[in-house]
């Protein structure tokens, strides 16, 4: 038969196992719940990565129609969105010839 110390003595250690085990079982949880949010955020920059030639081009295609047309209204919602649009693109510099 145990005495009241050695069974306090093995009792309180093998409770504080069962709260340590559990703690780690809601940490493991949450560990799992977090990567997995973290896949998917990471799933959504690749995809826009491989999306943003489009919406360049389409931005392009919306501003040059706005431009043709005179569309302020286009205009303004391209300016909305940060994107500004002149009705005169900058020129390139012409290309310097051999000698000058």
């Amino acid at each position: 038969m145990l005495k009241k110390w050695e069974y306090w003595l093995l009792t309180l250690p093998a409770l504080a196992v069962v709260v340590l085990v559990s703690a780690n079982i809601v940490l493991v949880n949450a560990n799992r719940a977090t990567q997995a949010e973290v896949a998917a955020r990471a799933q959504y920059i690749q995809q826009s990565v491989q999306l943003e030639p489009l919406y360049r081009e389409m931005i392009k295609a919306l501003a040059d129609l706005s431009v043709r047309n005179n569309d302020w209204e286009l205009r303004d919602v391209l300016a909305k969105q940060g994107i500004k649009v002149s009705a005169n693109p900058p020129t390139a510099p012409e290309p310097r010839k051999e000698g000058q």
